[in-house]
């Protein structure tokens, strides 16, 4: 296993402090500012999972409060709201400097027999051949502002290959439909319940982008804020992250300062796995 594979890794595995009460590393990650969205989901849900030991997360809900601290840990707050017959369902409030900067629902189900349908998996390339995040993001390093390059550049553990990547730096207005697929190698042997924080970590990826991609927009240029407001996930069928994964992307509406994304994950042999939206804010900066 790599070294960014087991810090994140490490950093999914989150100690616990008292009865429904745990702790997560505020550092490391995708940045180095603030805490990734992502990363706050995926240590959330793991909080959940803690209290549930027999019964798979079937969909959450969260609302991202105020920007994480990277620099101190998360404290994450478990509500055991309600364990049902087939359905158990958890509250988690994620708190730093004793303020929360998320707050998160899931809901966990028995497994169930049940009719089946999908809409397929669209036609598109396949990962091979496509450059990963890594030897794309190297054409461009010499033209990031030095405060940012560390970042930019530094290895992470999730590899991605963008179907059709835009100009990173100054990208043209296109359409808001895009792709990418992505894999964690070293989540092979992890449990079901990894797979699914992984997962969640992943899906925050990419995702608030589709919202900039219409109107020629990249946080590069300083035209605009952004941020996630909120993130849902819906998992539907068995995760194996290690794999390859197609992540389908869209935004239906930008405006008011918001952006409204939606995505759907399948695993490369068809199978949709979880479905994703999140709305994010989409502010211009007023010079």
């Amino acid at each position: 296993m790599n070294d960014v594979a087991k810090e994140l890794l490490d950093l999914l595995d989150i100690e616990q402090l008292e009865v429904d009460l745990f702790r997560g590393i505020g550092s490391g990650g995708e940045t180095s500012t603030r805490i990734f969205g992502g990363h706050v989901i995926a240590q959330a849900l793991a909080a959940a999972y803690k209290t549930v030991p027999d019964r798979l997360c079937h969909s959450l809900h969260a609302y991202f409060i105020r920007p994480g601290d990277p620099r101190i840990p998360v404290i994450y707050s478990v509500d055991r709201a309600r364990d049902g017959g087939s359905f158990t369902t958890r509250r988690v409030v994620a708190i730093q400097h004793g303020k929360q900067i998320l707050n998160l629902s899931a809901s966990f189900h028995v497994a169930e027999e049940g009719w089946d349908y999908q809409h397929p998996m669209p036609r598109v390339e396949g990962p091979e051949g496509l450059l990963n995040r890594a030897d794309l993001r190297d054409l461009y390093a010499e033209k990031v502002p030095e405060p940012y390059r560390r970042d930019f550049l530094r290895p992470r553990p999730i590899e991605i290959r963008e179907v059709a990547p835009r100009n990173l730096l100054n990208p043209l207005p296109v359409d808001d439909v895009n792709h990418l697929w992505f894999r964690m190698e070293d989540a092979a042997g992890t449990d079901p319940r990894m797979q699914h924080i992984l997962l969640a970590y992943a899906s925050d990826m990419n995702l608030l982008g589709s919202s900039l991609r219409p109107h020629g927009l990249t946080w590069f240029k300083h035209e605009v804020m952004s941020a996630s407001l909120d993130h849902a996930m819906w998992f539907h069928a068995p995760i194996h992250f290690h794999d390859w994964h197609l992540y389908t992307m869209d935004a239906p509406f930008t405006g008011g300062g918001r952006g409204f994304n939606r995505g759907t994950i399948y695993h490369e042999d068809g199978t949709l796995v979880a479905s994703v939206a999140q709305e994010g804010l989409v502010r211009p900066i007023r010079k």
